[in-house]
């Protein structure tokens, strides 16, 4: 047990310490840095923090993201639940066929896709807006949330579902009263993947924007001066990017252990 313990602690703490370190540089000056190695800052600065919060083309970094990614999974998840249903309860022609091209999509890498969206986004004035990053995520997203759902609805015996409309329920009443709470597990895993990959995917949401709708991963790799790399205010960044994907952990937790237990996850 002993040796567990400790095996556990030794992973834990190098799992932590690219975290730390990055907090370690964010509460440092770029002299500081650069200058001397330090297991710890000796001059505690909340500047980098300070001009994150206070300079526009940081924190509209941040809004943009949130933006775009509520955005993408709200529509995610608004196409993928009735899809899931139907593959979950219906065959027809083709089905296996379909549900495998969806998957293909999710394989393909998203350069395939760069040209395609960013010729139709010019075309119809969606360059530089929330709404063009949020659809060219869904062909990510929505493969992978039918995919997750699929799984999750499968698991509910198709009798419930007869006995509600012979109790007299129209198909949305019954699909939103009844059957959503029994795959919230599921939805909440989804939610969380569409959220995990939308934050943190760079090609198309650097490519889609400009300056309105430039997300933080973006502000990010432009942060470059006559003088180098702004190593603390790189830091900073990267521990508030951190945050919302701890905070959606957190509050979906409980739904993560039942996915991995009981869904495709």
């Amino acid at each position: 047990m002993k040796k567990r313990t400790i095996l556990f602690v030794f992973y834990l703490i190098l799992l932590m310490l690219p975290i730390y370190w990055m907090f370690n540089m964010s509460l440092q000056t770029n002299a500081d840095i650069l200058g001397s190695f330090n297991f710890y800052p000796k001059n505690i600065t909340f500047a980098n923090y300070i001009k994150i919060f206070t300079d526009a083309s940081w924190y509209s970094g941040y809004i943009n993201s949130i933006i775009y990614v509520t955005l993408n999974t709200v529509i995610s998840l608004s196409v993928a639940l009735p899809a899931a249903y139907a593959f979950s309860r219906f065959s027809f022609i083709g089905d296996k066929h379909v549900f495998f091209w969806l998957l293909t999509n999710r394989m393909a890498p998203a350069a395939v896709f760069l040209l395609p969206f960013f010729q139709l986004y010019s075309t119809f004035g969606l360059i530089d807006t929330h709404i063009a990053v949020a659809l060219a995520h869904c062909l990510f997203n929505v493969p992978l949330a039918v995919w997750i759902l699929e799984g999750f609805m499968s698991g509910v015996p198709k009798e419930i579902d007869e006995t509600a409309f012979i109790d007299g329920y129209q198909f949305p009443r019954f699909f939103l009263t009844i059957f959503l709470p029994l795959i919230r597990s599921g939805i909440g895993v989804t939610a969380f993947f569409c959220f995990m990959f939308s934050w943190v995917e760079l090609l198309l949401a650097r490519t889609l924007t400009t300056t309105n709708a430039k997300p933080i991963a973006a502000t990010m790799t432009r942060t470059v001066s006559a003088s180098g790399l702004d190593w603390g205010l790189l830091a900073a960044a990267g521990i508030l990017t951190i945050v919302p994907g701890a905070l959606v952990i957190w509050f979906v937790r409980n739904n993560l252990a039942k996915g991995f237990a009981m869904g495709r996850v």
